[in-house]
């Protein structure tokens, strides 16, 4: 596993993180929840580009297709 991909959910996390808390702090809960889904869908993105890998990787070593 490559660690640079956990670097890179670390900090969206933390990014989405601090811009929710700035919003919430300034009464824009609506949108603090919409950068929280925003986050949300490019961290299942890239978790589902990894998982799309590790299924060819198991088509490929087991020749399945």
């Amino acid at each position: 596993m490559q660690i640079d991909v956990i670097f890179k959910i670390a900090a969206v996390g933390i990014i989405v993180t601090i811009v929710c808390q700035i919003l919430k702090k300034s009464d824009r809960d609506d949108i603090a929840t919409i950068v929280s889904l925003a986050g949300l869908i490019i961290v299942l993105t890239v978790v589902l580009d990894m998982i799309a890998d590790l299924f060819d990787s198991i088509r490929s070593i087991f020749d399945l297709f």
